[in-house]
């Protein structure tokens, strides 16, 4: 079901409106999961998560496989780890989309979830009205 017209959000009131999506990530071996919001970020080439969401989704951060990865703060490591994404329209309670075995890079450092183009825009069409603050997705 594409979602049109998505408002761009402030998650805290001095942020920027940018393009957040809600999102409930989940561990499809423990079936432990997280409600967040994940930004949509064309510059990254890849889905990453803070790390301190793995222990939280019942991933052991140092069991999955670690990866040196270039990010703003310069090189890091992270831990990939097999997830489920559900990426939910407006209303916050219907699944929009439903993204299956996915990995996601579990970074320190990271504050906020990004939501990259391998395994995530390479499986959209995104379109952006800056001028509107909204944003469309749909399957490509």
């Amino acid at each position: 079901m594409p979602i049109r017209n998505f408002p761009f959000l402030s998650i805290t009131p001095d942020n920027v409106p940018r393009p957040w999506l809600p999102i409930k990530v989940v561990n499809p071996h423990k079936g432990k999961d997280i409600f967040t919001y994940g930004l949509i970020d064309t510059g990254a080439d890849e889905c990453s998560m803070p790390s301190f969401f793995a222990s939280q989704l019942g991933h052991d951060l140092n069991k999955g496989t670690p990866k040196g990865i270039n990010t703003a703060g310069g090189l890091t490591t992270a831990y990939s780890h097999t997830t489920e994404i559900d990426i939910f329209g407006k209303d916050l309670k219907t699944v929009a989309y439903h993204i299956p075995n996915t990995l996601i890079d579990f970074t320190d450092g990271l504050q906020v979830v990004l939501l990259g183009v391998k395994n995530f825009l390479d499986q959209f069409i995104l379109e952006i009205a800056y001028p509107k603050q909204n944003f469309s997705i749909k399957r490509k």
